[in-house]
Formats: C-alpha cells, sequence, structure tokens
C-alpha cells in the first residue's frame, strides 16, 4: 500500500543566468506514474505542480547528478529526506576502473562494457604517474617478486583512471575484470576483460579494487578529494587539436563508440579528461561563436548540462584533419553530404550534435589548454 505513491525527495540546484544565482529547490519524484514536483527552498512555494515528466527515471537522481527538466538544467546536491537517502543512497557505490597502458587501445571498447552492466562514469582522466605514485599504488605488492615489473608496467605509458557509480558497483567491476591471470579463468568470466584485451600474465588491461574499503583509498590516489591535483594529465599539447563529446552524447552512452571511430580512423587521443563546466566557462570557450552563430546560447545550454569529455587529438596524417572526419556542424546536412562523419552517424541536431572540434588550426592548442 505504501508504495502506491510512494515518492522521493532530492534538493536540486538550478543557476539562474539572469539573477546570476543558484536557486535552490526540492525536487519530488513519484515513480508510480513518474511525475515531479519541484518547491522553490527559498521562497518557500510550489515552483511546478505535480507532472507527468517520463524523460526522467529514478536511476538518474542521486547526488552527484545532473538533469534536465523542461530544459532547465539542475544539480541534485543533497537528498530531501532521510528515507530517500536510506532508500536510495546505501545501494550506491564508487569505485575506481584503471585501464592500464595495455588496455589504452580498448577504451572505447571498455566504456562500451561499463555502461552496458548499467555502471555510470562520474570522472574519468588520462594521466601518467611518477614512480611515487605508481608506488603508491602498489604499495601492497612491495613485497612480492614481480613488483618492480608491475611500476614499470604502469608506469609505461598514459593509463585511464575513472570513477565508477552504481549498485554493488564494486562487485559489478571486479566481476567485469575478471581474475588478473587469464589462463586460470573459469567460463563465467569468458568475456571479461583480462580475457578479452590483455596479456597473459601481470600484463592485465585493467584494474579494479576488492572492497568498498580500498575503492575509496584508491580513488583518493588518482581524485584526491582535497581538491588536490592528482597525478598528471597525459596532455602533450604539440600537433594538437581539441574534441568535447557533448554532455547529450555522453548521458546516451554514446562515448564508447565516438572513441572508437576515432581511434579506427588513425587519430591518437593523447589526452582525455571528463568536465563539468560552469556556464563562464563555457560562454569563455564558445566567445568566438557570440553573435556569429544565432544557437549560440543553446550551444553554451547544452554543454553546461551535464558531464563531458575533452580529448586532446593528434594526428600524424597530414591528409587527415580531425575536423572534416567530425563533419558539418549540422547533422541532417553532415549526413547528406559526409554520411561517415562523426555528427553524421551521432549528432541530432545543430545543438546536439555529438561532438565539438576546433575550428581553425591555429586554436587547437589553446582549447586543449
Amino acid at each position: 500500500f505504501q508504495s502506491q505513491d510512494e515518492r522521493y525527495a532530492f534538493i536540486a540546484e538550478w543557476y539562474d543566468p539572469n539573477a546570476s544565482l543558484f536557486r535552490r529547490y526540492e525536487l519530488l519524484y513519484y515513480p508510480k506514474d513518474s511525475s515531479i514536483e519541484m518547491y522553490d527552498v527559498k521562497n518557500r512555494r510550489a515552483f511546478l505542480r505535480r507532472t507527468r515528466y517520463e524523460s526522467l527515471h529514478l536511476e538518474d537522481l542521486y547526488v552527484g547528478s545532473k538533469v534536465t527538466v523542461f530544459s532547465r538544467h539542475l544539480a541534485i546536491v543533497d537528498y530531501g529526506n532521510l528515507y530517500t537517502s536510506r532508500k536510495l543512497g546505501s545501494r550506491k557505490e564508487r569505485t575506481l576502473a584503471l585501464i592500464k597502458p595495455d588496455g589504452m587501445s580498448k577504451i572505447g571498447e571498455l566504456f562500451d562494457i561499463i555502461i552496458n552492466a548499467g555502471l555510470t562514469i562520474t570522472k574519468a582522466k588520462m594521466m601518467l604517474l611518477s614512480r611515487k605514485e605508481a608506488a603508491d599504488f602498489y604499495a601492497d605488492h612491495r613485497a612480492k617478486p614481480y613488483y618492480h615489473e608491475l611500476l614499470q608496467l604502469i608506469m609505461s605509458g598514459p593509463i585511464l583512471a575513472m570513477e565508477l557509480l552504481g549498485d554493488d558497483a564494486v562487485s559489478k567491476w571486479r566481476a567485469i575484470v575478471g581474475p588478473a591471470n587469464p589462463t586460470t579463468t573459469e567460463n563465467d568470466t569468458l568475456d571479461s576483460i583480462s580475457e578479452s584485451f590483455a596479456h597473459y600474465g601481470l600484463r592485465d588491461a585493467a584494474h579494479g579494487p576488492d572492497s568498498v574499503a580500498s575503492a575509496a583509498k584508491e580513488l583518493e590516489l588518482f581524485f584526491p578529494s582535497s581538491g588536490g591535483r592528482g597525478p598528471v594529465s597525459s596532455a602533450k599539447f604539440t600537433n594538437c587539436t581539441c574534441c568535447i563529446i557533448k554532455p547529450h552524447a555522453v548521458n546516451e552512452g554514446l562515448a564508447g563508440k565516438i572513441i572508437k571511430a576515432i581511434l579506427k580512423e588513425g587519430f591518437e587521443i593523447s589526452a582525455l579528461q571528463m568536465f563539468n563546466m560552469e556556464r563562464t566557462n563555457v560562454e569563455e570557450f564558445y566567445e568566438i561563436y557570440k553573435g556569429v552563430v544565432p544557437e549560440y546560447l543553446e550551444m553554451v545550454s547544452e554543454l553546461c548540462s551535464g558531464p563531458c569529455i575533452a580529448m586532446e587529438i593528434r594526428q600524424f596524417d597530414p591528409s587527415k584533419v580531425f575536423r572534416d572526419f567530425c563533419g558539418p556542424s549540422d547533422p541532417a546536412l553532415a549526413r547528406h553530404l559526409r554520411p561517415g562523419t562523426l555528427r553524421a552517424v551521432f549528432g541530432k541536431d545543430k545543438i546536439q550534435n555529438a561532438v565539438h572540434c576546433t575550428d581553425l588550426p591555429e586554436d587547437g592548442l589553446l582549447e586543449v589548454r
């Protein structure tokens, strides 16, 4: 009986560009009919009467997520009551997914595997580890005979560290990674990453912590909660151009497919990082389009509507130009003129056209920075 009109409460923030301030709302969600209600916290009044809103789902609502309600981009900053916090907060775990140098050529596939497992990538950064950082990471293995080999391997090239969020994320990701030595793989983990991608033995392609406590400790090494920088980015800042996978494409689970397409075309992804952009930063980034492109404001809203993935792209074949591979900015035009391009395949319209790329060669370095 209780679940008949079960409802969950969240505290959401919306940035009001006209007043240049954040407004707080209580957002109520009714799973029974996917309806929502909103209250203005400061003015203590109803902001939105109970309305069905099909495009919002319970799994989209957790602390740290960004959702769009009637074209307003809201950040969920807290649970609205104890019931919601107990019911929804306890199941969600965070874990570290670490792709080692051996697995980096397959990051597109790995993104797809993570997304298909129902896990959300909340942070991602390609990094280079110093010897000290590698030693901190492998501190537990110091006495092992292969300790130095482990250090060499993880320092041999860029790695990709990701924070994954989801129900039972720690055990789910561990099961996907599979055993460290694929020769002992049981049948039920045949599709695990170690089996699919790794060289045998120590040269495994991915790592996952074995408990919630280890996950918290290891995440702290790569994404310090103190606001520290963590390991350095793998960006090279030479013959590079910038590509951003836009929030709508990240939310639709297209990041892995876009990355696969870029690598397959022969471009190198030398750095990658997930960002939640603030509106002021996006306005600055898109400044060259202001007053030039009629969709400027909508472009700004799209890029700060949720997480985006920025990449440093390098090309070694002068005849291959990354901007050409992205295609015309209007996907409808791209499908007509250049059907194989990224925007033709993954874009929807001029605003949600899957990727941003540097327009002028001389701006490549600036945008990557």
